[in-house]
This record gives C-alpha cells, sequence and structure tokens, in this order.
C-alpha cells in the first residue's frame, strides 16, 4: 500500500507524462530535486527525503538516448551517482576548479558496435591456410 500511494504521490510531482517515461526506463515513479545535466543531455537527480526512497536509490539519472548504458555517464557523475563523492559536479568546488579540463571529447565505450576500435595485424601468420593449385586439363 506505500508503494501505491508514493506512486500516486510522484505522479502528482512529476506528471503523467514523465511518470510514463520513467516507468518505461526506470521501472520506478521517482520524484526529486534536478541537480544538473552532462554535456550529452542526461539529467541527474536526488530525493534526499528517507521516507519516500529507498537508502541507496535516492539518486538517479534520466538518460536523453532511447538505448542506453552505463558508458554514457561521465566519470564525474558516476562518482556522484556511486556515493564516492557527496556534492554533484555541479555544486562541488573541487570539480569546479579543475585545471586543466579534458582536452579529448569524451565518448562512450562502442565495444559491440560498428564504431568499436579495431586493430589489424602486420606480422605474416606462423601458419597459412591450404589453398589448393588446379591446373587446366589437356
Amino acid at each position: 500500500m506505500v508503494s501505491l500511494w508514493r506512486t500516486i504521490r510522484n505522479i502528482q510531482r512529476t506528471g503523467v507524462g514523465q511518470w510514463w517515461r520513467q516507468m518505461q526506463y526506470i521501472g520506478d515513479a521517482k520524484s526529486g530535486r534536478f541537480v544538473g545535466a552532462d554535456q550529452f543531455g542526461n539529467r541527474y537527480f536526488e530525493n534526499r527525503n528517507a521516507e519516500e526512497e529507498v537508502p541507496g536509490r535516492h539518486r538517479w539519472v534520466d538518460f536523453v538516448q532511447h538505448d542506453f548504458n552505463a558508458t554514457q555517464v561521465p566519470a564525474e557523475w558516476h562518482a556522484w551517482l556511486s556515493h564516492i563523492r557527496k556534492d554533484p559536479p555541479t555544486e562541488d568546488p573541487v570539480m569546479q576548479n579543475l585545471s586543466p579540463p579534458w582536452k579529448a571529447p569524451w565518448v562512450e565505450n562502442l565495444t559491440g558496435t560498428r564504431g568499436a576500435y579495431k586493430s589489424y595485424n602486420t606480422v605474416v601468420p606462423k601458419i597459412s591456410s591450404w589453398e589448393p593449385k588446379v591446373k587446366a586439363r589437356g
């Protein structure tokens, strides 16, 4: 019964559209304070009310892409989601004063996709397959 009241309360706070999106993507109705967004458009939330959220599940990410995975979360936000850092990167003075910022743009892990890195070998193989030599008859 507690879950039903919590779901109804979160629908009232976030709206039916956002509730439906959350049910499709994270399987739970959540409402909380918007903490910030990363460079990809992923939005991060937090609900510190212990009566409303299960401990350890009070921080979450709303991915902007439909097929998402954990490699689409930058390192600074991952540290906050995993409770490694107390303050989110938008409010953490240490994260604000990092210098120099990363030179290369961050990209997600593309393993298992067409964009994955594939090395090539320049060494002649020690074993080669048999290729039949056919001579023309007569």
